[in-house]
């Protein structure tokens, strides 16, 4: 039987919405997930890093920057022990500087994704899927990568229009 994963990174804390600066308890790509999961049958999975970046959104960018044009692969706090029993992942991420952060690289880079199909979500502020759908095939050869969809991260309580959508479309409902 045809198994479902979200995978998904996160970052609650002070967040980017449409100009100003708020802080949330739950970030924007959670509420996506969270969402999602009320749709379809799916486990779910967080990516989190060991050394989180701060909770303070400049010197988040900064690190996140940093990350980028080093290629960093931060450590995870945890792993899943594979992804075998999984078809389809739909793998979701904030746009971080054009691409996805750096932790979902370190995701994608420990299983074998040969056969798998990905679903790629991110959540932005007017940047969209940025170089990520190209990037995500590089981290994972094998995978069967389909189109995207990028969801507004102010408005990602409201997205589960677009998102139903987008899962039907895909075959998950």
């Amino acid at each position: 039987m045809a198994k479902t994963l979200i995978a998904f990174f996160s970052r609650a804390d002070e967040n980017y919405f449409g100009g100003s600066m708020r802080y949330v308890k739950v970030g924007n790509t959670e509420i996506v997930c969270n969402l999602m999961g009320e749709m379809i049958d799916a486990d779910s999975f967080k990516i989190e890093m060991e050394e989180p970046y701060s909770p303070d959104y400049m010197t988040c960018i900064d690190q996140a920057k940093k990350d980028l044009r080093a290629k960093a692969r931060p450590q995870l706090t945890n792993y899943l022990d594979g992804i075998d029993d999984y078809d389809t992942i739909v793998l979701a991420y904030p746009n971080y500087w054009g691409t996805m952060p750096m932790a979902v690289f370190t995701f994608l880079e420990r299983y074998d994704f040969t056969g798998k199909t990905i679903l790629p979500l991110c959540t932005n502020e007017g940047s969209g899927m940025g170089s990520s759908e190209r990037d995500i095939p590089k981290a994972a050869p094998g995978a069967v990568v389909k189109s995207g969809l990028p969801v507004n991260g102010s408005r990602a309580a409201d997205s589960k229009g677009i998102v139903s959508e987008w899962l039907k479309s895909n075959g998950l409902i």
